[in-house]
């Protein structure tokens, strides 16, 4: 398959088949042969992901599938057959004598969100929205694996002015914060001297660059079971434990929780699903939801009550709740001397106005590999790169500014430059 090369249309081919998270096998394939092409020592799979304690992964009736829509939309088979159970997780490595570990991340994965059909949506418009009923990318990633290989080409030049080892990591599941740990546990990130991972859009509009993001919140992403008793709703209701009663009153005392005075907080249910007909007592309901603090003490006291109020409706109908930590998310801080390498680069390359910080208004999982960096004695930052957007994150009319890829080019490019 002839992939395109420019990065405005790398995002768009990747916008028309979105794929979610640990099923990422088209956008990994094209990514890894890439990559390979453009003469990297290439990793995949199982060889930079350790998968002990994931929860939530994939099928392997899924993975199957996903497999086979990859190799139908023209991925290489070679590199399907290396990222078994949903292993998508892809780095390229490229040496040039001495010299620091640095280390870009680029994530891959879209969201289950129906992509607008509506006319004043241009991806609909211009002919690369999703093929994929119920899936999209909802976020900017597929933004940023176009310029993760673009960023790979410019540094694969024999006139690159760098030296030392590069490593481009193309991470799977960002989206539920599941897929950064397992390459943290790799130890992929070890030797790292370097690291930098960077976001489109976030509300930080085009044209500005912002040398490090700030407010990334703790988090938990709960899956949650009611298991109670069918019964007939008009015959013998007493004999019912209703699950979706318990499960309508847990929503109302998740969102009804105290606000807290320490912490910013956040709470939402995304997904309930209950019962089977209208004449049965439902005897399950299922539920996902995220819980988010500013800080791990106040992440503490809201996953507290938050358990507390889920039992106590369980309580109420005498139903089971059973509670699975689905993924999490941490907080990390950007180091000074990334910031500076930066700002150096933003201003060699004017791609922008340079603000400090901006807040990035939720998560990444990229913060697990910030904190294994800097734990081993490394250097880390999140910069955010400014892109106008047509409605906010994960959203179904969310588009980018497609101007903002070719100035992340030449920033991230920069960056390597100057500070290898």
């Amino acid at each position: 398959m002839d992939f395109p090369r420019d990065v405005t249309a790398m995002r768009r081919e990747f916008h028309r088949f979105p794929e979610t998270a640990f099923l990422e096998y088209r956008t990994a394939a094209i990514v890894a042969k890439r990559l390979s092409e453009l003469g990297y020592t290439v990793k995949a799979g199982p060889e930079i992901m350790y998968m002990d304690g994931v929860r939530g992964l994939p099928s392997d009736q899924a993975v199957t599938a996903a497999k086979e829509a990859a190799l139908q939309a023209g991925a290489d088979e070679r590199w399907l057959n290396r990222m078994p159970g949903g292993q998508t997780a892809v780095c390229g490595e490229l040496q040039r004598g001495p010299g620091p570990v640095l280390a870009l991340r680029f994530d891959m994965d879209a969201l289950p969100v129906h992509e607008s059909q509506s006319d004043q949506h241009p991806p609909n418009t211009q002919g690369f929205s999703s093929i994929h009923e119920g899936r999209m990318h909802a976020c900017g990633h597929d933004g940023h694996t176009a310029i993760g290989l673009a960023v790979a080409e410019k540094l694969a030049q024999p006139d690159a002015r760098w030296n030392g080892t590069v490593r481009l990591i193309f991470q799977p599941a960002e989206e539920g914060g599941r897929g950064a740990q397992p390459i943290v546990a790799s130890g992929l990130l070890d030797d790292v001297d370097i690291f930098l991972a960077s976001h489109l859009g976030c509300q930080l509009p085009s044209g500005q660059i912002a040398l490090t993001a700030d407010g990334f919140l703790w988090a938990e992403k709960w899956n949650v079971t009611f298991t109670g008793r069918a019964a007939h709703a008009a015959m013998c209701p007493e004999e019912g434990r209703n699950a979706l009663l318990a499960a309508a009153l847990a929503v109302a005392g998740l969102y009804a929780l105290p606000r807290d005075g320490q912490s910013d907080t956040r709470i939402n249910v995304g997904l309930l699903q209950a019962g089977r007909t209208r004449n049965v007592i439902a005897d399950r309901a299922y539920l996902e939801l995220e819980i988010r603090a500013a800080s791990s003490e106040g992440l503490k006291r809201l996953t507290e009550g938050a358990r507390r109020t889920l039992e106590g409706a369980g309580l109420t109908q005498d139903v089971n709740v059973e509670i699975d930590l689905y993924g999490n998310a941490i907080s990390a801080q950007s180091d000074l001397a990334i910031m500076t390498r930066l700002e150096t680069a933003a201003l060699a390359t004017k791609t922008g106005t340079i603000v400090s910080n901006w807040p990035i208004g939720g998560g990444d999982d990229a913060t697990f590999m910030m904190q294994r960096v800097q734990q081993c004695g490394g250097d880390a930052g999140y910069c955010l790169i400014g892109a106008d957007i047509a409605a906010p994150h994960h959203s179904s009319l969310f588009d980018i500014d497609e101007n903002a890829l070719e100035r992340a080019v030449r920033l991230l490019t920069a960056f390597v430059e100057d500070a290898a």
